[in-house]
């Protein structure tokens, strides 16, 4: 028995590093993937989305002084480098997936439809949804939120490198505290960031929950689908 029987998983770009400054660290990809694969051997239906940061981010690169648009079409190809990298993991581990672009690039990958990935998700195979929305000035966050809400996912699992939400950053401030279950008016009130404006409110008019969770801990996907309290709750 598994609570959710079909999910969209978000994964962090800078999560991908591990421990290096840049790039995709091994240990990771495989780490992610063999999680990936327990719960799809439950049955579950899983899409994905991954970010680009640890290749590229848009609006650093605006920072620094590229064009904006052209900052954000570099960050969606950065998605689809780590998509790629997940996809052959994925694939090592004896699981059937599928890299779909938001921006056609075939053969790389195909145009993303609902009806694709739907199709795949229904055969048991992994969906993995690359190119954010396929326009600039949206973030992977944002895409998450769309994808989960296309592909009719029971629930939207941001996996980042902490256990949650906080009253604040815990990395820099020790009297952080924890939140298990808030609502996503409270988190506007409270200006908790876990997401971009655009992706909370995609959710919360969608009524498409999220949960926060500690992807880097080996097995917590797992305990989740099958039911286990770990993380943030946000409804």
């Amino acid at each position: 028995m598994v609570k959710y029987k079909r999910i969209l998983l978000k994964l962090s770009g800078e999560s991908l590093m591990g421990d290096q400054q840049y790039g995709i660290d091994q240990n990771r990809l495989i780490d992610y993937a063999r999680q990936i694969k327990s719960v799809v051997e439950l049955g579950v239906q899983v899409g994905i989305v991954i970010g680009g940061g640890n290749i590229f981010r848009g609006l650093s690169g605006t920072a620094k002084g590229f064009d904006r648009v052209k900052g954000d079409q570099m960050g969606m190809l950065a998605t689809v480098i780590n998509s790629l990298a997940l996809n052959s993991a994925l694939k090592e581990t004896g699981i059937k997936t599928h890299v779909l672009t938001a921006i056609r690039m075939e053969p790389i990958g195909a145009y993303y439809s609902k009806e694709k990935a739907i199709k795949a998700l229904e055969k048991n195979e992994v969906v993995i949804i690359s190119g954010g929305t396929g326009n600039p000035y949206f973030t992977t966050d944002t895409a998450s939120a769309l994808r989960a809400i296309e592909i009719e996912a029971d629930i939207m699992m941001k996996g980042t490198r902490v256990d949650g939400i906080y009253t604040a950053d815990p990395e820099e401030f020790l009297n952080a505290r924890k939140i298990e279950k808030i609502s996503f008016e409270e988190l506007y009130k409270q200006n908790l960031k876990i997401m971009d404006l655009t992706a909370t409110t995609l959710c919360m008019e969608n009524k498409m929950s999220v949960l926060v969770f500690n992807m880097d801990t080996f097995g917590n996907l797992k305990k989740i689908v099958e039911g286990e309290n770990l993380g943030s709750f946000v409804s």
